[in-house]
């Protein structure tokens, strides 16, 4: 960030756009768990097949960008 304005600048927008592929397959996946967290009964087999989904989704745009990512697992 430029130290002058507080603002972004145009190389720090560069790298949060080149990580939106990621920064959305990470949020889809923390919608799939929260979904499954608040489902009545517990999560279904449905939820869990989106969150399986979701977690393919994130390694294989961390993997596309090189970042490395830690996957988590929603207790079942």
């Amino acid at each position: 960030m430029d130290r002058h304005t507080d603002e972004p600048t145009p190389a720090d927008l560069d790298a949060i756009e080149a990580e939106w592929p990621l920064i959305d397959a990470e949020l889809s996946l923390l919608d799939a768990e929260i979904r499954a967290l608040y489902s009545d009964g517990g999560p279904s087999p449905l939820d869990r097949r989106r969150i399986r989904r979701a977690e393919q989704r994130v390694m294989r745009m961390a993997a596309t960008l090189g970042s490395p990512v830690t996957p988590t697992r929603l207790a079942a």
